[in-house]
């Protein structure tokens, strides 16, 4: 095996430096995306107040993020089947922590994953709140 000169070493150097500068979009930023995987809950919640003071509803296009604005509306694609709904953050969750995302129960019928329970997706950041606005 021949050893690497200094040029390409400092050539390789600098190409994995600009691979992994900061991205300039932040997690709440239009555009961020997160992969991972979603669950769902539904009526044995229903009813009950969400983080953002609303009442449940699994018949609505919502979800539970962790971190995300509450009022934040994401894009949640299913990397099994390609199906994708946009919702809106409105709780805190999910409780396990190797999940994303917790959608209601319409919203994992319309992914096609409410049989399975779980599935793998990507959530895509479309608008975050204007102040004051998260629970309407």
């Amino acid at each position: 095996m021949r050893p690497l000169s200094l040029v390409a070493i400092a050539a390789t150097f600098s190409s994995a430096t600009l691979l992994a500068a900061p991205s300039r979009i932040y997690p709440s930023t239009p555009g961020h995306v997160q992969v991972g995987v979603a669950s769902w809950y539904g009526v044995e919640h229903r009813g009950r107040p969400t983080a953002s003071g609303v009442p449940f509803d699994d018949r609505q296009l919502t979800a539970a993020h962790r971190t995300l604005p509450l009022g934040t509306r994401v894009k949640v694609t299913n990397l099994r089947n390609g199906r994708s709904i946009v919702v809106k953050i409105n709780d805190r969750g999910p409780v396990p922590r190797r999940r994303l995302i917790d959608v209601s129960r319409i919203a994992a019928e319309r992914l096609g994953f409410k049989h399975q329970g779980l599935a793998p997706v990507e959530v895509s950041v479309i608008s975050t709140p204007k102040a004051g606005l998260a629970g309407e």
